[in-house]
């Protein structure tokens, strides 16, 4: 198949993966723009009925409606979906099914006692510089 070939099959690869996006409105504008759809919640009600909705395909609100027949690969939710979500988020990420799970800071950065990506490495590697 050759180098080429290869990176051409990992490009293809990456595009047909489905992402999905839960968080708040300013994030939600930006993985637009990069062709990730989402939906954008305020409060932990909303965060629960959207991922009821991806992950057991129970019906919410209008509001909260997803495109019919769609499976999502990855969910992206910010850290106060997660914190919203709590015991529900920790289940599924355990349960090994998808979506798979992927959780980042919000607008305004990371929440109070979060680690950051750094932190985490310099931590697993034992270097501080």
């Amino acid at each position: 198949m050759g180098l080429f070939g290869c990176a051409l099959y990992f490009a293809y690869l990456a595009i047909a993966v489905d992402y999905y996006f839960i968080g708040d409105a300013e994030l939600l504008t930006a993985f637009r723009f990069i062709g990730i759809e989402g939906v954008a919640v305020e409060t932990a009600e909303e965060a629960k009925r959207a991922f009821g909705r991806i992950s057991t395909g129970e019906v919410g609100d209008a509001k909260l409606l997803l495109p019919q027949d769609t499976t999502y690969k990855v969910l992206i939710v910010t850290e106060e979906v997660a914190a919203w979500l709590g015991n529900t988020l920790i289940e599924w990420q355990l349960s090994g099914r998808y979506p798979l799970v992927v959780e980042i800071p919000g607008i305004i950065g990371p929440m109070e006692g979060k680690k950051t990506l750094i932190d985490a490495i310099r931590e697993a590697i034992g270097i501080h510089i």
